[in-house]
């Protein structure tokens, strides 16, 4: 299950718990707690590619008509 769910409050915008865990899975890389780099530079460099693509197709969802039907991708 993802970290989201496990004691934290409901976040009521869309995408909210993957935004939130790839916020954290950032925050907790190596890339920012040791090399001191912006959690956009390690973004850019590829950490936590998996939840960043998951995010995008969560945002693409919300803009395809078809979504209606389908329901938006992502948690």
């Amino acid at each position: 299950m993802p970290k989201y769910y496990e004691d934290k409050e409901e976040d009521g915008r869309a995408c909210g718990g993957v935004r939130e865990d790839l916020r954290q899975c950032l925050l907790e890389s190596p890339c920012v707690l040791q090399e001191k780099k912006s959690p956009k530079q390690c973004l850019r460099e590829g950490h936590c590619r998996n939840l960043q693509v998951t995010f995008f197709a969560c945002k693409r969802s919300m803009l395809d008509t078809r979504a209606r039907f389908r329901g938006r991708k992502g948690y």
